[in-house]
């Protein structure tokens, strides 16, 4: 133990103080009659010992068909032959798997912990159930009620021991394990529950030949839980593909931007002012969070077209009728290469008509008024606003005042007049950090781009 820290020294003495306690309780609550009759005693040992065989190994979790044999044990004979039967099944197990001192002492503690807590809980609350005066009480529905509560209430114990080893040890969150290995297999813990609910009224009131139906109920479990640990695999792969192919495709369009970046200085930082203006006007206008993270993907995108333009084009001081006649095609050539990452459609549509206006004069469409999408208008705002107040974008740039001042002029002619209201209420409300937010603004933290490729990933319309 000299490498281990104080905490998980702590831990193991804390997990050997478990399983002394628990052996004290199977020593001091036992008593001959547990052991009786002893054709049951010798059936639950028997499917204990089989259904451990039939472990699987979840998320660093093992899942046994063990444990419908050891709540029944539990609930028909008390803590003392529980604890010895895990106690024996763990040893077999242990040998046969080699396992390293702290799993085996994680699986002991753990394991013999809820069988004692379990055994003993049924007994304060039912004493024997095999005793006369128990026959009626064992063999109602408040039996089953007792046996589904005590499967629930000890599974959630052996989990949360176990999870709370691997995290002390091995810094897996305990929050993250119970949301992928616990959440996911509860409701075949709950039908199992119901299994051996079923299993021990049907047994208090036919007798034990009928557990011998638990074979069955085991052969099931182990079928179906095969079938959903391969569903897992499978799911964590796509998962993984879906990941990987969103990084591959966002991570081209954004080395698209970055590129153009060095092309023409000011481009990252401009798309990255228009992205947080666009989500700051959307939110304003009361647009959804969808809406939201339209407008801002389109911002950080709207431009990406002129990855197609020529350097003798993109620097020119001076453009013909057939320089801009190019230039005029940035929009589509954008809503071309955004378009092809499939859910991307939206944003493509908010590029290729960011250049419309609401008179109509605009392009590619002549599009009018609320033809013209939201997300489109709203863009036409904030790349209007930050190429007028930049320094990097502008001859001679406007301050705040004078730029909101010019979008007053063109409202209702250029611009939607409502939005063009709201971004200046903006502005006016949040004052200097929001007028000279586009100065500021960074392309790689506005990109997220660990977010947006796991959002990406994620089935559901974007």
């Amino acid at each position: 133990m000299d490498g281990l820290t104080t905490k998980r020294k702590l831990y193991i003495v804390g997990e050997l103080a478990l399983v002394c306690a628990a052996m004290t309780i199977a020593v001091v609550t036992s008593r001959s009659a547990d052991w009786h009759p002893i054709n049951l005693c010798l059936l639950l040992f028997a499917l204990t010992a089989i259904g451990d065989r039939m472990i699987l190994t979840i998320r660093h979790q093992h899942l046994t068909a063990a444990f419908i044999a050891e709540v029944l044990t539990m609930a028909l004979l008390g803590p003392a032959p529980a604890v010895a039967f895990g106690v024996a099944v763990w040893l077999i197990d242990t040998i046969r798997r080699r396992l390293p001192p702290l799993i085996a002492l994680c699986d002991l503690s753990s394991t013999v912990a809820f069988l004692a807590a379990g055994g003993l809980f049924v007994r304060a609350v039912l004493g024997d159930p095999h005793a006369t005066a128990n026959h009626a009480a064992t063999q109602n529905v408040t039996f089953g009620l007792l046996i589904f509560g005590l499967f629930m209430a000890t599974n959630a114990a052996n989990f949360a021991l176990v999870a709370a080893h691997h995290s002390v040890f091995e810094g897996r969150p305990f929050a993250r394990q119970a949301r992928e290995v616990f959440l996911p297999l509860l409701p075949g813990q709950i039908a199992a529950a119901a299994l051996a609910a079923t299993l021990g009224v049907a047994y208090t009131n036919l007798g034990y030949p009928v557990l011998l139906g638990l074979v069955l109920v085991l052969l099931i479990f182990q079928y179906l839980a095969i079938a959903l640990l391969r569903s897992e695999d499978r799911a964590d792969q796509l998962e993984a593909r879906s990941v990987h192919l969103a990084s591959l495709q966002l991570g081209v369009l954004s080395a698209l931007v970055e590129t153009l970046a060095l092309r023409d200085r000011s481009t990252a930082r401009h798309a990255a002012a228009v992205a947080g203006y666009a989500r700051a006007l959307a939110r304003e206008v009361g647009g959804t969070d969808a809406e939201q993270d339209l407008a801002h993907t389109a911002g950080l995108l709207h431009d990406i077209g002129k990855f197609a333009l020529p350097d003798r084009i993109l620097h020119a001081d001076v453009l013909s009728d057939a320089d801009w006649a190019v230039i005029r095609r940035h929009p589509q050539d954008g809503a071309a290469l955004v378009g092809r990452l499939d859910g991307y459609g939206p944003v493509a549509d908010a590029i290729l008509y960011h250049h419309e206006k609401v008179d109509g004069s605009g392009y590619p469409a002549g599009l009018i008024g609320n033809e013209i999408p939201l997300a489109s208008r709203i863009l036409a705002i904030c790349s209007t606003y930050d190429t007028l107040t930049a320094r990097d974008t502008y001859r001679s740039p406007m301050t705040p005042q004078d730029a909101m001042a010019e979008l007053r002029r063109v409202a209702g002619r250029q611009l939607d007049s409502e939005l063009v209201a709201s971004f200046i209420a903006m502005i006016d409300r949040e004052g200097p950090d929001a007028a000279f937010a586009g100065e500021r603004a960074d392309f790689e933290a506005e990109l997220a781009f660990g977010r947006r490729t796991r959002a990406f990933a994620a089935p559901g319309p974007r």
